[in-house]
């Protein structure tokens, strides 16, 4: 008995020693900074991005086509049916949630890049505008931060006026994907949307267009500021027709985020992007970026570079219901101007050299 005793007693020792070996060495290990935390936190919030429309809308079609099978089968037809009473809902502003604007999420998005936005000139809440965005870069990183979240400060900075970004009109046709979008204040690039926003919503809205596209995007790659835009006339007659000011901006730093396989023109590869962009309307990109473990590896987050959007001096522009060809061209060639010359008055305050020029194909 007493040696039974004895060995129990031993064993308990020899735990309590264990356990308490066990918690030095926890306390040893060195607990996360709040740097790297909040680098954690904002990995995170550029991931969830980034997967959100990459593959939200496919994975959403997927599993509704799923539960069409299952015992579910009611989710989906509701859904559709709600769909279909809903169709136009995207044409005529869409449905902002103020609440989704102002996620966290998006101040750690922002923190990452980190993106932001500087005013030159006051927009007047008496009037509408269309915003010029430049580049497209791969993923209109900069557009998205600025116009559609509120961590960059736009309603501060331009107050009473409500600012929305329009994007590719298939996107609203995928399920669960067409609510997200119209939750952040989203709208197709449609001559329906545009004309609703500029003529059905009073004064102060800015809708914001990626005027270069998917065409842009094949171009984009490092240290190289081409725009495509010299063809692009149908957003300067959608403002006549409205009597919207023109408004370019900037995002320097937009064509750093990604690596690019850029194919050069009139070989059969650039011919097959080309192809599938006028079909689907958008480039199939051969791109990377960092991975999610390290910044050295490859994978498809953009790496962490400054963007600064520079919203530029407005063109006041009268309202003709019928824009003639040359009235076209002529506000076409002032909106140029004033690009160039935004470029130009601050290509150097943020990451380019004198000699770096803008050119528009």
């Amino acid at each position: 008995m007493k040696t039974i005793i004895a060995a129990c007693s031993q064993n308990l020792s020899g735990s309590r020693a264990n356990i308490q070996t066990a918690l030095r060495t926890l306390l040893a290990v060195p607990w996360p900074s709040q740097r790297d935390v909040r680098s954690a936190l904002q990995l995170l919030a550029v991931l969830q991005w980034v997967l959100s429309f990459l593959l939200l809308g496919t994975v959403s079609l997927l599993l509704l086509v799923y539960l069409l099978f299952t015992s579910l089968w009611l989710v989906p037809v509701l859904y559709l049916a709600w769909i279909i009473c809903d169709w136009d809902t995207p044409e005529k502003g869409g449905r902002r949630l103020p609440c989704l604007r102002r996620w966290t999420v998006w101040k750690h998005f922002r923190d990452y890049f980190p993106v932001k936005l500087v005013k030159t000139h006051d927009l007047s809440p008496s009037h509408n505008y269309i915003i010029g965005s430049h580049p497209h870069g791969i993923l209109c990183v900069g557009a998205f931060c600025n116009f559609i979240t509120g961590s960059t400060g736009f309603e501060e900075l331009f107050p009473g006026i409500r600012s929305f970004l329009t994007t590719l009109a298939g996107n609203f046709r995928l399920p669960v994907f067409r609510e997200y979008l119209m939750s952040g204040g989203l709208c197709p690039v449609t001559r329906r949307a545009i004309g609703y926003l500029l003529s059905q919503k009073g004064t102060g809205n800015a809708v914001a267009i990626v005027i270069g596209g998917a065409a842009e995007s094949l171009s984009c790659r490092p240290g190289v500021t081409t725009l495509i835009l010299k063809n692009r006339k149908g957003f300067v007659r959608m403002a006549l027709r409205h009597g919207a000011f023109l408004v370019p901006s900037f995002s320097f730093g937009e064509n750093d985020l990604f690596r690019q396989v850029v194919f050069e023109e009139g070989s059969w590869m650039r011919s097959v992007q080309r192809r599938f962009q006028k079909m689907m309307g958008f480039a199939p990109c051969l791109f990377y970026g960092r991975g999610l473990t390290s910044s050295q590896s490859r994978g498809f987050l953009p790496y962490a570079r400054p963007i600064t959007t520079v919203v530029g001096e407005p063109v006041a522009v009268p309202k003709v219901e019928n824009p003639s060809r040359e009235l076209v061209d002529r506000y076409h060639e002032l909106y140029i101007r004033a690009l160039l010359k935004l470029f130009e008055e601050n290509k150097t305050k943020y990451g380019l050299s004198e000699s770096d020029e803008l050119h528009i194909l």
